[in-house]
């Protein structure tokens, strides 16, 4: 990937479409640190530092923000709402037969689309923006909580999300990557250097000042284990299931066409990251539900939180996820479709006829692929959440030192993913320039 990067500078019209992306998300952390008027940021960033607050809702929105969320920013919605309407539309343009026609009716159908995306966008981003403030009003987080004070900290939280909306296209239209991912990307490495100070502070003063030298193995033990895990991540985001096919020999005129061997590649993480974000929002909800009926949180935190001992949390976590993957996996990815194009093209895949044997076999190979990719997202999910699990029955300094070095399976995949993506997009930008640096 470093080579690819030094490689891709040498370029001078990629130097400055990556020169041009790293200055959207320059600007893009600049607005994050703009504060909304009448809100006490410092309150409501230690309030958004409680466990309990940590895993739900209002957890998942801050992690996506890279903090801006807790600190009430200008940029406190992030991506959330633009990612929500990205998927809902996703979601429409199958169930709503216009929307899939104007989707396949080429770049003007598609364009209609995105402009119904971004004015979903602006609804959403409104509805957040009041529910937000209504959150933190009911908590005494606003200074002033009169009608005009209202309309200000709403119109600045919506205002923000149309221009991240705004910045993450700009970053498709002249820079480097998928816009939205790279400002993801952006916000979670955000909080990178509070979790290495939290790191160091823990290995200096339970370690190096007490020279508690077990405790320091443990803690490389822990960082060895994180380098497997992302390599681990690497592997599995770049695996794919090849499906042999063959074309028949045609003549077309006096040239003859087909007749080569070719594979169908069905990549093993063909979800993303999705199953995850759809999982983490519904298991979020009785902790959220909490927080609002405080009669509750007691008996919630104990049974179903991500800091609870219990394994009810995990187990729903892990379940919703294999759910979500294979209901996404069914709307992303058509075995019909594809078998047609495969029989229109004189393609078959072998020791399957065309038509509807073909698509049975792609289904049923999607199938499998799909169950793998959902155990393997399910684990590095809810593998931070066992860390603590364990602390809390055994309290063994490994399992301190694990718990507190855990890290997020949503954040650890959408970096991975983000780098892998935009480091393909780099290699076909110098391959397109016919530079062959990066080959030899």
């Amino acid at each position: 990937m470093f080579e690819t990067l030094k490689n891709a500078w040498k370029v001078q019209d990629i130097r400055k479409k990556l020169l041009y992306t790293l200055f959207i998300v320059v600007i893009f952390r600049l607005g994050s640190q703009i504060p909304v008027p009448f809100v006490d940021s410092e309150a409501l960033r230690n309030y958004f530092e409680q466990a309990s607050v940590s895993t739900t809702i209002l957890g998942y929105f801050n992690l996506l923000s890279g903090d801006a969320f807790s600190r009430a920013t200008l940029f406190a919605l992030s991506i959330s709402p633009y990612i929500t309407a990205s998927i809902v539309m996703q979601l429409l343009t199958v169930a709503i037969p216009a929307l899939e026609k104007l989707q396949k009716s080429g770049p003007d159908g598609q364009k209609k689309i995105q402009n119904i995306t971004r004015y979903l966008t602006i609804g959403l981003s409104l509805i957040l923006s009041y529910g937000y403030y209504k959150t933190i009003n009911a908590s005494d987080f606003v200074m002033n909580s009169n009608w005009f004070a209202c309309i200000v900290i709403i119109a600045s939280f919506t205002a923000g999300a149309c221009i991240i909306m705004w910045l993450g296209e700009r970053i498709d239209e002249r820079g480097i990557g998928n816009g939205i991912s790279i400002i993801l990307f952006a916000n979670i490495l955000a909080r990178g250097p509070t979790i290495i100070a939290v790191a160091w502070n823990y290995v200096y003063n339970y370690g190096i000042k007490n020279k508690e030298y077990l405790f320091i193995l443990w803690v490389l033990l822990a960082f060895a284990f994180m380098l497997a895990v992302i390599w681990f991540i690497v592997f599995f985001t770049n695996a794919e299931r090849r499906l042999p096919v063959q074309y028949a020999k045609r003549q077309v005129g006096r040239r003859i066409y087909g007749g080569n061997n070719t594979h169908l590649p069905i990549k093993l993480n063909m979800t993303g990251v999705m199953p995850i974000i759809f999982a983490q929002s519904i298991v979020a909800i009785p902790s959220t539900l909490a927080l609002v009926v405080t009669s509750w949180s007691s008996g919630i935190n104990d049974w179903f939180s991500a800091n609870s001992k219990f394994p009810l949390y995990a187990i729903s976590y892990f379940f919703l996820i294999i759910g979500f993957a294979y209901f996404y996996s069914s709307i992303s990815f058509n075995p019909l479709e594809v078998a047609s194009n495969l029989q229109k093209n004189g393609g078959t895949i072998l020791g399957h006829r065309p038509g509807k044997p073909t698509a049975d076999y792609i289904r049923k190979t999607l199938s499998r692929v799909t169950l793998i990719d959902a155990i393997f997202q399910s684990f590095i999910a809810i593998f931070p959440i066992l860390i603590v699990m364990i602390r809390a029955w055994t309290n063994t300094s490994a399992s301190y030192i694990f718990s507190q070095l855990a890290f997020g399976g949503t954040s650890l995949l959408i970096i991975v993913g983000v780098a892998l993506e935009t480091t393909r997009e780099l290699e076909a930008q110098i391959t397109m320039r016919h530079y062959k640096g990066f080959l030899e």
